[in-house]
């Protein structure tokens, strides 16, 4: 079986749609011959098991785009397209050439078409998009992939397309390497995009909230993101006083990102929304506890005892903050092998990858 997946970026600054290509990309690539096209850019992923194609991207280019893609479709013949993303018109744009041609398209919306993202510049940006070309990306796709439960109930509610399947991200869970011991470190993590959907002034406002009982921890915010939003963040932590507490550590990638997650004592992400949120699963896998949001599909942190699914808000976090700081470390020991244990029951990469290779046999019978 032949699939090409289109992605508008895989550099790394792009988020999870970029880690999550290049995860599914190491499994998929043993079941199926895989191409991934995309847009040239300075810091791009490695995607291994897939032939990587270039093609110009943007507005300007958009009559090039249209002929190399095209020219693409007909070299490499594939069984399926599987576009990733929306609100980028090259989403939209190869679906639609794809189509014309005659070739089934699975949509992959990755979360961006959950309601807090649609109420995001609701008027400015999501209407006009909708009116010209994401809706019908939506309503016209062949099939629809959501990552969780929750996020096929939300695309439902659309009423935009009700052919949709369910398939939960995947991690390289053989090779990351679990935390040994539980000894509080006195260090808490957020790692993901800096972005004002991620609610990490929530994070600063519960840690000031309790900075009495937390006086001796250091919080660190891994990730990259806009410099004048970072700089809004740090202010935030100085006025509430916990500046040097608040530790910004950039981008971090490789063995420094293990690092930070094992010699951390809880992760915590107070999103807004998220799809599935991979660096949960990451944190899980590496025996973290973790607190994260409603605004996820992470109803499991309770069911499976490994971590706390807040409401959003500071409220929240302060609460779910002060029952971690309770806890004995024999207790954080067992909260973060159930959560090794939920990963690598449900969202090994490879599981992912043996349920997508399904739903295609499914689309091309």
């Amino acid at each position: 079986m032949k699939i090409i997946h289109y992605i508008p970026s895989i550099d790394r600054t792009s988020g999870g749609v970029g880690a999550y290509i290049q995860l599914l990309a190491k499994e998929l690539g043993n079941l199926v011959e895989l191409h991934v096209v995309t847009h040239r850019s300075p810091n791009m992923l490695e995607i291994p098991n897939a032939e990587l194609h270039f093609i110009v991207g943007g507005i300007k280019q958009i009559g090039q785009m249209k002929r190399e893609w095209c020219a693409l479709l007909d070299m490499l013949h594939p069984n399926l397209v599987h576009e990733n993303c929306c609100w980028m018109p090259g989403s939209a744009l190869t679906q639609k050439w794809a189509q014309a041609k005659g070739y089934k398209v699975i949509l992959t919306p990755h979360g961006m078409l959950e309601p807090w993202i649609m109420k995001r510049h609701y008027w400015t940006k999501k209407v006009p998009a909708l009116l010209i070309y994401q809706k019908a990306a939506v309503v016209n796709a062949n099939h629809l992939h959501a990552t969780a439960g929750s996020e096929k109930v939300n695309l439902l509610r659309l009423g935009y397309n009700d052919r949709i399947t369910v398939i939960a991200n995947g991690i390289d869970v053989e090779s990351i390497v679990m935390k040994k011991a539980w000894k509080r470190n006195k260090e808490i993590l957020f790692l993901s995009r800096v972005h004002v959907k991620k609610g990490i002034d929530f994070l600063i406002e519960a840690v000031a909230q309790l900075k009495v009982e937390m006086q001796d921890y250091t919080v660190r915010i891994a990730g990259e993101g806009d410099v004048a939003y970072i700089e809004e963040l740090k202010q935030l932590a100085a006025s509430c006083g916990v500046g040097a507490m608040i530790h910004f550590e950039g981008g971090v990638y490789g063995d420094r990102k293990w690092e930070l997650f094992r010699q951390a004592d809880l992760f915590v992400l107070p999103t807004h929304s998220e799809n599935f949120g991979i660096v949960v699963a990451e944190a899980l896998a590496s025996g973290i506890p973790v607190i994260t949001t409603k605004g996820t599909p992470w109803d499991e942190l309770e069911s499976e005892h490994c971590g706390w699914w807040t409401e959003v808000g500071t409220k929240p976090t302060v609460n779910a903050l002060r029952e971690f700081l309770a806890l004995k470390e024999a207790e954080l020991e067992v909260m973060g092998c159930n959560g090794r244990k939920l990963v690598e029951k449900k969202y090994s990469a490879q599981k992912v990858a043996e349920e997508m290779v399904e739903m295609y046999k499914t689309m091309v019978s």
